[in-house]
């Protein structure tokens, strides 16, 4: 059980990291992060101009009901922030081969409606009424969702770093994670590469998709996944932007593809939430040659006033897959003082609200409704969250 003396390390400045030491801090413990960059770190997965904050999960009935608490304190993050971070567009969901039982859409839609949320089934007579921008005829069914939209990640990352130090969160950069220390049989803090020690009651572990190659005694059940993301520029900017084009997945679950409205300056990001590039996050990050001419398909189907659209940017993404797709918020049961929270699994973003209080909870032994799912486990069968385009065993 934590106590309010206790001097908590945190390795990682992403969004587990910068909310869990918010968290801590305003519960009275004396808080330092650690981060090799500095925040938001320009290659960490929050580090970006827009995720998507939704609450469809198909038949999960849990990550909806954690969705429905995050996006209460979405909306609230807008006035406490003083800016708009989360842009409530809805999100906007078809399918290919209409919705049928035990796919993605349709159990996300069977899933809302029996909650009582507000979803609007949609043919594609009246797809290609209210978005024109898309091949209608390519998407004979899905359905809007008005709650849900994007958050300017990036920026919400430094806004919450701001918070914490004025909070009295000691916030350094440039240390790089070398080892953990031990002494009597637990973790009592880390080396840093520049050979500096760092000594705390706890070290909570919140390096994302760094975080198995830096605790190699995780690599069996979770890794680094890099995910390609382009932005192309949008030229007829209305056509491009609410409400004719919100944020959107297009038969998500079996492709992957996903995106967001054009921004002021014309810039729409592309992405696809599927089987992604396994490797080392530290190596040089480049978008393989195959990528960019399977958007372009993809637009050129898809979205066809964008086939020929320029390409502004490329990044890859990196996300910290769990075997499961579930995250990974626990004690390790064989390193006392150690507490890993990471496995964001490519959809924990949303969660920000949430993440730093779980974590806070499970590092003072506190119930929680949610830690059971995110509990330290072995190796099961592969799994994945919904709407992931993976192969599944």
């Amino acid at each position: 059980m934590g106590t309010s003396s206790s001097h908590i390390l945190i390795v990682g400045g992403g969004t587990y990291g910068i909310n869990t030491a918010l968290e801590l801090r305003a519960r009275g413990h004396a808080v330092t992060l650690l981060d090799p960059g500095p925040i938001p770190h320009p290659d960490a997965a929050s580090t970006d101009i827009s995720k998507v904050i939704r609450m469809d999960y198909g038949k999960d009935e849990l990550y909806l009901q954690m969705m429905v608490e995050a996006l209460a304190l979405w909306r609230a993050w807008n006035d406490e922030l003083g800016k708009e971070v989360f842009h409530e567009t809805g999100v906007l969901y078809l399918t290919l081969d209409g919705m049928q039982p035990g796919d993605f859409e349709y159990e996300s839609y069977q899933l809302l409606h029996k909650h009582g949320h507000p979803v609007e089934r949609l043919d594609s007579a009246e797809i290609g009424k209210r978005y024109p921008a898309w091949n209608a005829e390519l998407y004979p069914d899905g359905y809007y969702n008005p709650q849900g939209g994007w958050a300017a990640s990036g920026r919400v990352v430094a806004l919450l770093a701001k918070r914490a130090e004025q909070a009295g969160v000691t916030i350094l950069g440039g240390v790089a994670f070398a080892e953990l220390l031990e002494a009597g049989g637990r973790v009592t803090g880390l080396r840093a590469a520049d050979g500096q020690e760092y000594h705390g009651d706890q070290v909570v572990f919140c390096a994302g998709s760094w975080t198995p190659v830096l605790l190699p005694h995780l690599a069996d059940v979770m890794w680094p996944t890099a995910q390609a993301v382009f932005h192309f520029l949008a030229e007829d900017l209305p056509l491009y932007q609410p409400p004719q084009f919100p944020v959107w997945t297009a038969d998500v679950g079996k492709t992957g593809w996903y995106g967001f409205p054009a921004q002021g300056d014309g810039t729409l990001k592309l992405a696809n939430h599927g089987v992604g590039w396994q490797q080392d996050p530290r190596l040089p990050r480049q978008v393989p040659a195959e990528a960019e001419p399977r958007f372009r398909a993809f637009l050129a189907e898809s979205l066809p006033g964008l086939a020929g659209a320029r390409k502004t940017f490329e990044r890859l993404c990196f996300y910290c897959d769990t075997f499961d797709g579930d995250f990974w918020i626990d004690k390790d049961p064989e390193r006392p003082g150690l507490l890993v929270s990471a496995g964001g699994s490519g959809h924990a973003f949303k969660f920000t609200p949430l993440l730093g209080h779980i974590t806070a909870d499970v590092l003072e032994g506190t119930a929680n409704p949610y830690a059971a799912r995110f509990a330290w486990r072995k190796r099961g069968a592969l799994a994945a969250e919904e709407a992931r385009a993976v192969e599944r065993k």
